[in-house]
């Protein structure tokens, strides 16, 4: 491969490796939500079950009204976990597709540049062909010249 096809080839492989990196940015920012959400969601929980060890002191009646309302709150932030979580990995799903797609237009493009190079080379092979017999014939020339004298 020529230094020319090399160097069209990088800023490609550049944008897509920028594009990677994008990707997965997005993909470490809502794990970091994700993970955010779960602590959120244990501190709550710990601060629910503190408030639930004090209303069992005054009456069994608020505590099954706590329960209920804990295990409301929790499967809910459960079901936005997993909401998270799903999307997350919808995301991630895209992003490989798109990488995979990238991969198969880089490889697309790199046997076009070959193909390409191949053309070129064959090309100059020609028209050094057809200089080496324009110059013989200016040789046979000058020789039948040099003859007739």
């Amino acid at each position: 491969m020529s230094a020319e096809g090399a160097e069209a080839q990088r800023p490609g492989s550049s944008g897509l490796r920028e594009q990677i990196e994008r990707a997965e940015e997005r993909l470490r920012a809502a794990a970091q939500a994700a993970t955010d959400a779960e602590r959120r969601a244990i501190a709550e929980i710990q601060a629910l079950e503190a408030d639930l060890e004090r209303e069992r002191a005054e009456s069994n009646r608020a505590l099954e009204a706590l329960k209920l309302s804990h295990e409301e709150e929790l499967q809910h932030e459960r079901e936005a976990k997993e909401r998270a979580i799903a999307a997350a990995e919808e995301r991630l799903a895209e992003i490989e597709a798109e990488a995979e797609a990238a991969e198969e237009r880089i490889a697309a493009a790199e046997r076009r540049a070959a193909e390409s190079e191949r053309l070129v080379a064959d090309e100059q092979a020609r028209a050094r062909e057809g200089a080496a017999a324009w110059l013989q014939q200016q040789i046979e020339t000058i020789r039948r010249e040099a003859a007739g004298k």
